[in-house]
């Protein structure tokens, strides 16, 4: 399988997002620290890690880590808003440490939405600057964005803006905004959409990249609201294919190992032919209506051929439907053996000890100068809210009870 781990290099950003689901915290990485969570990827046997963060681009060690997951043989990715990829310096270097694929994350082409949306101004000349010098020095160029309140409606303008001006660019990832961490919990009202909102341009968005052949995935979006791309949904795809996801968390939770895809279905989820293969409503902050929710009726195995057969995705083994019939109920029946279908907490707490993995390495430390540098964040960040109107996120996350002090710069 073509498990793709993530690490959070640094929680910190130079941007200030609205609802950013993973804010500042006062955990640090090393690269030695960072190398222990690279290995453990590479024992689980997985294909690739994508660095994030915050912003992972201002870790000073960040292009040695990603030489380091090369030369172990990773698939090695980033996640930016590409205010530093915006200099052809760091882009060359960062492509030089084997960097296959950056995602540069723009919600919108809009100046002016994507100044409020990121609450910094001149954004978007960074995020043209760094995919352009990405694509120079031969990284491939994802384009991340996350559907909120603000961009619903024009996503497929989104569109439109980089098969002109950047055609160069073969892949987009959408992923709808997750209520429940960070900053995005207490500010819902500001950015969490209706699913409503976004169904047409989505729609359009998705046919103008179809009709191009370009790919695309989509996150946490139903089925019953993109069921002529059913077979582009992540969830969909894992839930298909038996994949799982290790994310290495710079915060109190940790390690995170998700192998179960299913969340919130109304009741009229359960006549409809997606059922089995749909992810559901992804809501653990009481943001989204479940009621919005309703069932199709499309074939089930023409979405799983898809995915099964995509020629751009090698990595799944039973190219024979009665073979994956027999793979899959064989999941299910484990599944539901070990009873890993369990609710997740609400409002981003802690995980539940089965999403947990025995014997994971610590993810980075809490030293004391972490510890003065996030009150100072803190402390700026605060007053940054106050001037846009929005909410600091809580502190429970990010912070542990008792914080475990690593004692190297005291």
């Amino acid at each position: 399988m073509a498990n793709i781990g993530y690490i959070q290099v640094v929680r910190h950003c130079n941007h200030f997002c609205g609802f950013c689901s993973n804010p500042t915290t006062p955990y640090v990485h090393t690269f030695e620290t960072m190398k222990v969570l690279v290995d453990d990827l590479v024992d689980r046997n997985y294909y690739g890690v994508i660095l994030t963060g915050g912003e992972p681009s201002l870790h000073p060690e960040l292009p040695r880590i990603a030489r380091y997951a090369t030369d172990r043989g990773l698939h090695v990715r980033m996640i930016t808003n590409g205010w530093r990829m915006a200099d052809p310096v760091f882009a060359k270097e960062m492509a030089e440490a084997g960097l296959k694929i950056v995602h540069v994350s723009v919600y919108s082409v809009r100046p002016d939405v994507e100044e409020k949306l990121r609450g910094t101004p001149g954004t978007l000349e960074k995020a043209f600057a760094a995919v352009s010098n990405a694509n120079r020095y031969g990284i491939d160029v994802n384009i991340n964005c996350v559907i909120n309140k603000l961009n619903a409606s024009h996503l497929d303008e989104n569109i439109r803006h980089w098969m002109t001006h950047h055609p160069y660019i073969q892949h987009f990832v959408w992923n709808n905004l997750d209520p429940s961490m960070g900053r995005a919990e207490v500010n819902q009202a500001e950015y969490t959409p209706r699913l409503a909102d976004f169904e047409v341009s989505l729609h359009r968005a998705l046919k103008l990249l179809h009709q191009s052949g370009r790919t695309f995935r989509v996150e946490k979006v139903p089925l019953c609201y993109m069921a002529e791309f059913a077979w582009a949904s992540t969830e969909t795809r894992k839930i298909v294919k038996g994949e799982e996801r290790i994310v290495h968390f710079l915060d109190a939770k940790q390690t995170v190992r998700q192998t179960d895809w299913e969340h919130i279905y109304s009741d009229s989820c359960s006549v409809c032919s997606l059922r089995t293969i749909c992810g559901g409503l992804f809501d653990r902050g009481n943001a989204y209506d479940p009621g919005e929710l309703y069932p199709v009726f499309i074939d089930r195995d023409a979405v799983v051929e898809k995915i099964i057969h995509d020629p751009r995705d090698p990595s799944y083994e039973f190219r024979s439907m009665d073979v994956w019939r027999m793979d899959f109920e064989r999941r299910v029946a484990e599944a539901r053996a070990a009873g890993n279908r369990r609710p997740l907490p609400m409002h981003g707490d802690q995980p539940p000890e089965h999403m947990t993995p025995p014997g994971s390495p610590a993810v980075g430390q809490i030293t004391e100068q972490g510890l003065r540098l996030f009150e100072s964040k803190r402390n700026s960040e605060g007053k940054k809210a106050a001037q846009i109107g929005i909410s600091l996120e809580r502190m429970e996350v990010q912070v542990p009870v008792t914080p475990p002090l690593t004692k190297t710069d005291a």
